[in-house]
């Protein structure tokens, strides 16, 4: 079986201490959907072959990958290598639907099967570098030599220093003759894991759970089918995602994914973790990858990296949206975060209201942001395009002095935040990440500051209601979440995406659910 129509099998690889347990997993596996399954016998304790073997591969649910990994290749095998390689050739006789050897093992090991076209064994030779990605040209020839020892199915594994290194891995694994495993161990690589089929890997790997992965950046199986539908993915699915540092946080894959589902939209939404936007973009630059939300801290470093800039996120300085324009491939850039979250704080002043006069009830109040960078502007820009008076508090007191005297409002330094209450009815921003999950007990502003405060919003939504939105509901503001903001500019990225309307139901729905 294999997932969808492209190809590319779901592997989950089992780690346990003892084949009972290794067994009870491969049912469970079978349950969450996986195609295959990976035996790790190295990491069985007082793993016995003639009694463990049958065990796990007598009327086993799925086909079966047996990998006995030694320490010289990342694995937990320390013992003789001749008994290692006995235990691999005993799998094959019991029925093993493939067995994965290392590539410094596998000409001799290959060379002295007897029997291996009668067994219907597949030799799946491998090679890990957990070092770094090496060139295309070394990877090639890496390739090459895993195929001339006799490789059913090639496998290789790198590690990635930056985004970037994928795709070089990309590279190669579009172009293989033969069914190929490639993969890119870390954070930055999990871009390889969730567009393996893409780019016509033979399976990737997905954990029963967080905490049972077998090699670094390896997603659960889970949100390979639930998340990113992988069944769905194919040569000529788009790419789209979010780029950030961190990203790990973000909930736009689990929103954006569902909603490309709800319409049939053949795309594919994944995060990014890019240190460097500039060479990102230059590397995953053709039509395939054709859109991106940006997150901290690249919004306003995406201003200068795109072709093109829409006149509101030039204004507001940052761009949270690039979209790679079909008739040339420009990049243009644009602010959804504007009026996401100015539109969710005019609503929440007018009591959950938006259907009124033209005014803004925004005009003439005290809009204070906390934050300048690139939400921070697209805040205070906001605020004063509807009449509001801005003032700008921000950790470097000399950058929330030149966003204030860009827009004609005032700066403030931190210290200053805590005690200045000229007026009844402010409103205050928090676009910091203070208070983000984990570190969910702190807030950027003592609550006694909160009482001047009608309206407090919080650009954090992870968690939904923060410390400070807590304290400013105690203090008697109205609240409002970064949930609101996330999903009104999440709508507008989407139909910017697919040029459609986005299912708006839906996308609420699921953010909901997931917080």
């Amino acid at each position: 079986m294999v997932v969808g129509e492209n190809g590319c099998h779901l592997c989950a690889p089992l780690v346990a201490k003892s084949a009972e347990e290794m067994r009870e997993q491969m049912h469970l596996a079978h349950l969450q959907g996986a195609d295959i399954v990976e035996l790790r016998l190295d990491h069985i304790a007082h793993f016995n072959p003639l009694v463990d073997l049958p065990l796990l591969l007598k009327d086993r649910p799925l086909p079966a990958i047996v990998t006995y990994r030694p320490t010289w290749e990342g694995g937990e095998y320390v013992g003789d290598e001749a008994a290692r390689l006995d235990a691999l050739r005993l799998a094959m006789n019991f029925g093993a639907d493939f067995i994965d050897v290392e590539l410094k093992a596998a000409p001799e090991f290959i060379a002295n099967l007897q029997d291996k076209k009668s067994t219907g064994c597949k030799i799946l030779v491998s090679n890990h570098n957990f070092e770094m990605t090496p060139s295309a040209e070394s990877i090639g020839s890496l390739v090459a030599k895993i195929v001339s020892c006799g490789a059913d199915i090639v496998k290789f594994v790198t590690t990635a220093q930056k985004i970037t290194d994928v795709a070089t891995v990309f590279q190669i694994l579009a172009r293989c003759q033969v069914p190929t495993i490639a993969l890119v161990m870390g954070q930055s690589g999990l871009i390889s894991r969730l567009l393996s089929p893409k780019y016509g890997g033979f399976l990737t790997f997905g954990s029963l759970a967080s905490g049972k992965e077998s090699a670094s950046g390896q997603p659960t199986l889970s949100d390979l089918r639930n998340i990113y539908s992988l069944g769905r993915v194919n040569r000529q699915t788009k790419v789209f995602g979010i780029i950030g540092k961190p990203v790990g946080h973000s909930k736009s894959p689990i929103i954006h994914n569902a909603a490309f589902r709800e319409i049939g939209y053949d795309g594919i939404y994944v995060p990014f973790l890019v240190d460097n936007l500039r060479e990102f973009l230059n590397v995953y630059n053709t039509s395939d990858f054709s859109g991106f939300s940006v997150t901290i801290p690249h919004k306003e470093a995406a201003l200068e990296c795109c072709d093109e800039v829409d006149p509101l996120a030039k204004a507001v300085g940052a761009v949270n949206t690039i979209v790679r324009r079909k008739s040339d491939g420009k990049l243009i850039g644009y602010n959804t975060d504007c009026e996401g979250a100015i539109s969710a704080i005019e609503d929440g002043l007018r009591g959950g209201e938006s259907n009124t006069t033209d005014k803004s009830p925004l005009s003439g109040r005290y809009f204070v942001v906390i934050g300048a960078g690139g939400a921070g502007k697209a805040l205070a820009y906001g605020a004063k395009s509807r009449g509001a008076k801005v003032f700008i508090a921000n950790r470097s007191y000399e950058r929330a002095k030149v966003l204030a005297d860009a827009l004609g409002g005032e700066a403030l330094s931190l210290e200053q935040l805590n005690t200045f209450q000229p007026v009844d009815g402010m409103v205050l921003a928090n676009t910091t990440s203070v208070g983000m999950s984990p570190n969910i007990a702190e807030t950027p502003i003592a609550k006694d500051a909160l009482r001047k405060y009608s309206l407090v919003f919080d650009a954090v939504y992870t968690p939904r209601i923060t410390r400070l939105l807590t304290e400013a509901e105690e203090s008697g503001a109205e609240v409002v979440s970064g949930l609101e903001m996330f999903i009104r500019q999440a709508i507008k990225q989407f139909s910017l995406f697919t040029g459609g309307s986005a299912p708006e139901k839906l996308m609420r729905d699921m953010m909901a659910n997931t917080l």
